[in-house]
């Protein structure tokens, strides 16, 4: 899409200025590279045009920047794609409006631009996990990025759907002819003031704008806060750090030394490489609580257990 922006301002300058969108060196002659003229990069088109919207701008910076910080790293794109599925789809809607504006109707490509399909109901438990590397430094680096770059957006042009879309999904369940599509718009000027106060209800409660805290591992826990969280539940006899070594030895939530470090299940447990130490999930702490109030097994029986090496499998001790 970087690709096909800087394309659509230089099919613009060619038709208004002419052959007038390359470099040139200060003796007048053009910047040579591999055999080819210099064209202006997209930040230097949307310079020299000077038109576009606050919002639509600040959305091609966003897409510049992350572009720049990705291009030669190895990041999983699944990874990002939920994170920024607002932005990718106002990109798109931007660059009609702008090729429309450009050149007219003529050249909509209306009919190529959908809504990308999100399998969110069929998925395996394995995939409902976070990623194991969640916490690598690339990543780590790119949803620092993400989350910087929002803070760093006014209020206006945060909430624009120029920037980034916001949806509601809302399933279809009356019984509407067959051959409606099933994606539908509401036409928010034909809504009655009951049905708009409805809308900005449900708004309020899913608006998702980032808190403006830069923090890392916020909502991880140390084996410490686990201790003290379960044993807040308990009725019985408390866990110690020590104790809790054995759980998640015995369910083998994170590798034995020399094994990668990242490969942990990551539901309950992640590898924070910047302290080469393991944190935890809230959903451990709810996992060992349920499972130290409804398993059959002492404390002595299950570090005999892991004395001798054998396992437990989490999926038999879900709630």
């Amino acid at each position: 899409m970087i690709m096909a922006w800087t394309r659509l301002f230089h099919a613009y300058f060619n038709a208004t200025i002419g052959d007038k969108y390359y470099y040139k060196k200060s003796n007048g002659h053009y910047d040579i590279i591999d055999g080819e003229r210099k064209a202006w990069e997209l930040c230097k088109c949307i310079k020299k045009y000077g038109k576009l919207d606050k919002d639509v701008e600040s959305n091609l910076n966003f897409f510049i920047k992350l572009r720049n910080k990705i291009e030669h790293r190895h990041i999983e794109k699944r990874e990002v794609d939920t994170l920024i599925f607002g932005e990718c789809q106002s990109l798109l809607f931007n660059f009609e409006s702008q090729l429309i504006e450009f050149f007219g109707d003529d050249y909509s490509i209306n009919e190529a631009l959908v809504y990308s399909l999100q399998f969110s109901q069929i998925r395996t438990k394995q995939q409902n996990r976070p990623n194991k590397s969640a916490l690598s430094k690339d990543l780590a680096d790119i949803v620092s990025f993400v989350h910087k770059y929002r803070n760093s957006l006014d209020e206006a042009v945060y909430d624009s759907q120029k920037y980034s879309i916001k949806l509601i999904q809302i399933p279809k369940v009356s019984n509407t002819n067959r051959a409606d599509a099933a994606i539908e718009f509401v036409r928010w000027n034909h809504l009655s003031e009951d049905d708009k106060s409805a809308y900005e209800k449900i708004a309020v409660i899913t608006k998702d704008k980032t808190v403006k805290i830069e923090a890392a591992n916020v909502g991880r826990l140390k084996p410490s806060d686990v201790v003290r969280k379960v044993n807040e539940k308990l009725n019985g006899s408390p866990i110690t750090t020590n104790f809790h070594a054995v759980l998640y030895k015995i369910f083998s939530v994170r590798p034995s030394n020399g094994d990668d470090p990242f490969d942990t299940v990551a539901e309950f447990c992640l590898y924070d490489e910047a302290h080469d130490d393991y944190v935890y999930q809230d959903s451990w702490v709810d996992f060992l609580i349920h499972f130290m109030q409804t398993a059959n097994f002492t404390h002595a029986e299950l570090r005999d257990m892991q004395r001798k090496g054998k396992k437990l499998m989490i999926d038999e001790y879900r709630m």
